[in-house]
């Protein structure tokens, strides 16, 4: 999971999530949503990559903060129960 700031209000087009998506790629990174603030000015953006420094060295290429960088490796649903992130995804 990786939490971003911006300066300016984030206005993303299809044409600069492209590239992002194949900066990524190149980097064996996969992007698989994001959540936006209120005043879009953070972004809480869930990915699926080998380790932290791919996420890093993508973000850097494409020009965008990784402010921080946390590995989740299981989910915690509504009920209370755990589950854990197949193995598979987790290396994707």
């Amino acid at each position: 999971m990786v939490e971003r700031r911006f300066a300016d209000d984030l206005e993303a087009s299809a044409e600069q999530a492209d590239q992002i998506n194949r900066i990524n790629e190149e980097e064996g990174v996969r992007w698989l949503y994001s959540f936006l603030s209120a005043d879009k000015r953070k972004t809480y953006c869930l990915y699926e990559a080998p380790f932290a420094d791919a996420i890093r060295r993508a973000a850097e290429r494409a020009g965008l903060p990784a402010d921080s960088i946390v590995e989740v490796t299981g989910v915690v649903l509504p009920d209370g129960s755990r589950a854990r992130i197949p193995e598979e995804v987790a290396a994707d």
